[in-house]
């Protein structure tokens, strides 16, 4: 008897469980929230990029390149200008010139004025070749206005001519003469220095580059426009 009894109940829980489960209808799944994934180094290597927007590229403006010929040197200003006016000059300034250069004759001398030269267009001066060492003397009288140690002429010096109407330019001397000094007054024949290769002159032809040049009213022992001295100077 007890033991139907108890099949009875479990038979009415049974069926009390069926009707809650259908009223309540079925349980949802539980959803969990994952943290997001990293994405790992390789590949986010291999990704390929997010497409980029093309820029806008300017055109480059068309330009005409500058072609400059190194081997043609800029004219001077002695091409340029029409060559001074010498006569109201004392003759004794650009005449009978003494010859600079001890031991060397007139008929020696090649007039290089005109020659073209390298960064610098014409000559402007004649060269006296000679031995290095050879006395180089004043062609006239006048004052020593300025020696100078220069790039190209080397040590130089510019003296003064009679009047002060001209300057006589000597450069590429090997050294001076001893006891030269700036503001000395020169004779003619007085010495001035040696024959060298100084400046940009060729180690294997030294010589005596020689100018005269016109002076302006300022007297500037640095401004001044050539004259050819080739047939002004006399032997000694």
């Amino acid at each position: 008897m007890k033991v139907l009894i108890g099949f009875v109940l479990g038979a009415v829980c049974a069926v009390v469980a069926m009707l809650n489960l259908g009223a309540r209808g079925p349980v949802p799944a539980v959803v969990q929230d994952d943290p997001p994934r990293a994405i790992s180094t390789a590949a986010a290597m291999d990704a390929p990029p997010p497409p980029v927007a093309a820029a806008t590229v300017p055109p480059v403006a068309a330009t005409t390149a500058i072609v400059r010929d190194e081997t043609a040197p800029a004219a001077p200003a002695s091409a340029i200008e029409a060559a001074p006016d010498i006569s109201g000059l004392p003759a004794s300034a650009i005449s009978g010139l003494l010859m600079p250069v001890v031991g060397v004759k007139t008929a020696d001398l090649v007039d290089t004025y005109t020659q073209a030269r390298q960064g610098r267009g014409v000559h402007d001066a004649i060269d006296i070749m000679a031995a290095r060492g050879t006395p180089v003397v004043a062609v006239n009288d006048g004052e020593v206005v300025k020696l100078f140690d220069s790039v190209r002429g080397g040590l130089t010096v510019y003296q003064f001519g009679p009047q002060q109407r001209v300057v006589y330019y000597y450069a590429h001397l090997d050294r001076y003469a001893p006891g030269l000094a700036e503001g000395q007054m020169l004779h003619r024949g007085d010495p001035i220095g040696f024959v060298g290769s100084t400046g940009n002159a060729s180690a294997d032809a030294p010589h005596l580059h020689f100018e005269i040049g016109v002076l302006g009213p300022e007297k500037h022992w640095w401004q001044s426009r050539p004259i050819n001295p080739y047939g002004r100077i006399i032997g000694p």
